[in-house]
């Protein structure tokens, strides 16, 4: 007997006997001590099931278990509500807001109180509000570093001008308000002072980071009116966190006089941050230099500064998150530093930690309050107050300095954005006492209406200042000889595999061609100050490729919160002949827990597609395409073709198989390959149809003619692997690939890169 086979297992049953008699006396033995410990058994007296519901009612009650169930319900319901706002074309930062206001007494402690009162009782909201603000906190920090303060020392001069006219307007309009509010809406005991410096500054502020995304995906970036606003946010969310700073020393000190030593304090702490804090960062951001990643004592170091900043400024005085806001800023200017670090930050802070402020927020709103007409015709006075004085306020400067009435009325409607940094302020002067239930329920009213209505005002704008023959006509109409070939790609490996392609279909129309290489990259991947290295990168190694391929390429960057649709719309108004796109975009986008989710799981190896039509796995639900590709063909009005990428390099072999008479509009591109590339293409007459056809003979006799030995007709009914392995590209219907798709053909265990070819 082989004993060494068996030794192991003897092994483990002799330990698990031996040590589990061993605890077993102990614990008989221990049993005895009781009796003189005089241990009473507690019992509810029921039966086992009783006491069973009875524990399990209290570990649903226990503070974490709750803490969590209150988490995850939050988290589901904020990224549904923001992708329907994302839906409608609006931030997704409105939904998690409407998502808070919902889950509050507002909606679901109205209509299902005994729910919200389980899962939202009010002992545990001190864990909530704890939560809140370390994300908060976070948030802030991110604010602070995607604050390019370069472009803002270039851009100063008209950026302070217009950004500090729509800070003084709305600050004076908004102590006007508070004129005529204070006696009937002021908490008791709180001065005309505090409670007109709050009204005015939450009549101030600008929601940097909603509108940065906004400017990101309107396209408008790159341009002057984009720097300049962007420059007069960045400068705008300073200048109202200063003056919040010095409001928030005044409200607790009592009096302006009271609060001399705070400020000065605060000066210090600012002095400090930037003449020894931030050149010691700076030393420490170099060491990192041309590293891709950031090790473990470094981020404990940065998230010390972050942590010791935000304690120095709630200890002084003036509130943790300014303290935040500030080590973000003084952050190595680094771009690809701060994208790395944020990268570990953003995740935690955006998606996990601060819906629960919304909600947070939500919890203390009571629209129920205004239950009398008078107090919404006082909700709709701060409505037009807060927009008259920062829509206008900024519009008018904007005009002073020589900006055109377009582009100063668009400065002003993206400056009235409010956003996540409205409810901040309202907060903290909720937390003050400063603001009472009813007017920080109109206050929030109008920070959501302040930010709703940033899109629609844009699209207002352009309506009105609608040219005669916009850009987008003038390109349709434009060398309209042109064969013109759109490729869209999402990373920049695909980019330059497409390029290869579009090139293969029109490298000898010299003049007669056209082609745009475009990338529509997700608004959430990108930030503010890194926007143009994100596109630089994405779009690298389509430029190389076309040096080498001494090739003319037009790029077209967007970023979006709805890239179906972006793309569709762009390909349908560009009027163009081809649209080329990779296959596998997302195994779950386009699903409903795709969108809440945020899953961009890849999918573009077509080895595991293969596996999935041998019956080893299950993507695509059975579909031939994913669902980005379907909304793509469901939506496009030009031929669209779908690459099925395995090495490809030229198209100098190319096989065509027709399967039915609807197959043959790939003879044309058949015929595009050859006269541009010289290829050799073999057409497989699958059905036997084309001798039939005297159409089709006639078209391949013409081919013939321009360009002999290039074309060859096979009707063999079996395709041997060699053939197929020796091939560079495949042409194919949409609907012919669908078939293969579906009978499992053995084909696509040996096919070479793909180009599925549909026709509107």
């Amino acid at each position: 007997m082989n004993w060494g086979k068996y030794k192991n297992i003897i092994f483990y049953v002799v330990t698990i006997a031996v040590f589990s008699c061993l605890m077993y006396y102990f614990i008989i033995e221990g049993q005895t001590l009781e009796v003189k410990e005089n241990i009473v058994v507690k019992t509810t007296g029921g039966s086992t099931w009783d006491n069973f519901l009875e524990s399990f009612k209290t570990n649903l009650h226990h503070p974490l278990a709750l803490l969590l169930a209150q988490i995850v319900t939050i988290i589901l319901v904020a990224r549904l509500f923001g992708w329907i706002c994302m839906k409608i074309k609006q931030p997704s930062v409105i939904g998690e807001m409407i998502a808070g206001i919902v889950l509050g007494p507002s909606l679901l402690g109205m209509y299902f109180p005994e729910f919200s009162a389980f899962l939202f009782p009010k002992e545990s909201l001190g864990n909530l509000q704890f939560l809140s603000q370390i994300g908060l906190i976070l948030f802030m920090y991110i604010v602070g570093m995607e604050l390019d303060l370069s472009v803002l020392r270039k851009k100063a001069h008209d950026a302070v001008v217009i950004s500090h006219a729509s800070i003084i307007i709305p600050f004076a309009l908004g102590i006007g308000l508070s004129y005529f509010i204070y006696q009937e809406f002021a908490p008791q005991g709180i001065q005309f002072t505090s409670f007109a410096l709050f009204i005015a500054i939450a009549m101030s502020i600008t929601a940097f980071p909603v509108l940065a995304r906004i400017v990101q995906e309107r396209n408008l970036q790159k341009t002057k009116l984009g720097t300049v606003v962007i420059t007069c946010a960045a400068a705008d969310d300073i200048t109202a966190w200063c003056i919040l700073a010095a409001v928030i020393a005044i409200v607790k000190a009592g009096s302006f006089a009271s609060s001399i030593y705070v400020i000065l304090m605060a000066i210090g702490y600012v002095f400090l941050m930037i003449k020894i804090v931030r050149p010691f960062l700076k030393r420490i951001g170099d060491l990192q230099a041309g590293k891709n990643t950031i090790n473990k004592p470094m981020v404990a170091i940065f998230f010390l500064t972050l942590i010791l900043s935000a304690y120095a400024t709630e200890v002084i005085g003036i509130h943790a998150l300014f303290g935040a806001f500030m080590a973000g800023a003084i952050m190595p200017e680094n771009a690809k530093f701060r994208t790395m670090f944020i990268d570990k930050v953003e995740d935690v802070a955006l998606v996990l930690l601060l819906p629960l402020f919304f909600v947070f927020t939500g919890l203390r709103t009571e629209i129920g309050l205004l239950n009398d007409i008078h107090l919404w015709i006082t909700a709709g006075f701060i409505i037009l107050t807060a927009v008259i004085g920062k829509f206008a306020g900024s519009a008018l400067a904007a005009k002073f300095l020589g900006i055109n009435w377009k582009e100063s009325l668009t400065i002003g409607a993206l400056m009235n954005t409010r956003g996540l940094m409205e409810l901040i302020v309202l907060n903290i002067g909720y937390d003050l006492g400063v603001l009472s239930p009813e007017i920080f329920a109109m206050m929030v009213i109008m920070a959501l209406f302040t930010t709703f209505m940033t899109g629609p005002a844009l699209d207002f704008i352009n309506f009105i200042f609608k040219s005669k023959k916009t850009e987008d006509e003038e390109n349709t109409n434009h060398n309209d000889a042109q064969y013109r070939v759109l490729l869209s790609f999402d990373n920049p490996e695909s980019g330059s595999t497409l390029l290869k392609l579009a090139h293969d279909f029109t490298s000898k129309m010299n003049g007669n061609k056209s082609i745009t290489a475009m990338n529509i990259a997700p608004v959430e991947e990108m930030h503010a100050y890194d926007i143009n290295e994100y596109e630089n990168d994405q779009f690298k190694n389509v430029i190389d490729t076309s040096h080498d391929l001494k090739l003319k390429v037009t790029t077209l960057f967007k970023a979006s919160t709805d890239i179906e649709n972006d793309l569709t719309s762009i390909s349908n108004k560009g009027n163009y002949d081809l649209l080329l796109i990779m296959l596998g975009k997302s195994m779950y986008e386009g699903s409903l827990l795709g969108r809440l989710l945020g899953f961009t799981t890849k999918i573009i190896n077509p080895e595991k597609l293969l596996n999935t039509v041998k019956g080893k796995g299950n993507i695509f639900n059975n579909s031939p395409f994913d669902d980005f590709t379907l909304q793509i063909l469901d939506k496009t009005n030009i031929p669209v073709g779908i690459l099925v990428e395995k090495d490809f390099k030229s198209a100098d072999r190319v096989f065509v198989p027709i399967f039915n008479l609807s197959d043959f509009y790939l003879l044309e591109y058949a015929k595009r390959l050859i006269n541009n590339n010289n290829s050799q293409i073999i057409i497989l007459d699958v059905a036997g149809q084309i001798r039939s056809n005297i159409e089709v003979k006639e078209l391949i006799r013409s081919i013939e003619q321009v360009a002999p030995n290039h074309i060859t007709l096979y009707n063999e009914k079996k395709i041997e692997q060699e053939f197929l392995n020796s091939q560079d590209l495949m042409l194919i219907s949409s609907k012919s690939w669908k078939n293969l798709i579906d009978t499992k053909s053995l084909w696509l265990s040996d096919i070479p890169s793909t180009l599925i070819i549909s026709n509107p």
